[in-house]
């Protein structure tokens, strides 16, 4: 199916539709996809920040192993 069957088949669906919530559910959706809007870019700054700075730990080799940690914390599980 290419791009314009998928849409010729949306818009059948849509005009199947009566619910309005359904309706603007998909109004909502389909304008933030229009808008081209990053989730990132709606992020909080400080949740941005810690996303940035762990990444760069991971460039950087300073990692821990997923047994590493769990057998620090153990005594908490």
């Amino acid at each position: 199916m290419d791009a314009i069957e998928l849409k010729s088949d949306l818009h059948n669906l849509i005009d199947s539709v009566n619910d309005m919530s359904v309706l603007s559910a998909l109004k909502t959706l389909l304008s933030k996809q229009a808008s081209e809007s990053d989730f990132w870019d709606e992020l909080p700054l400080s949740v941005q920040e810690s996303v940035k700075r762990g990444m760069t730990q991971v460039e950087n080799g300073e990692t821990r192993t997923h047994e590493e940690v769990m057998q620090k914390h153990e005594k908490w599980l």
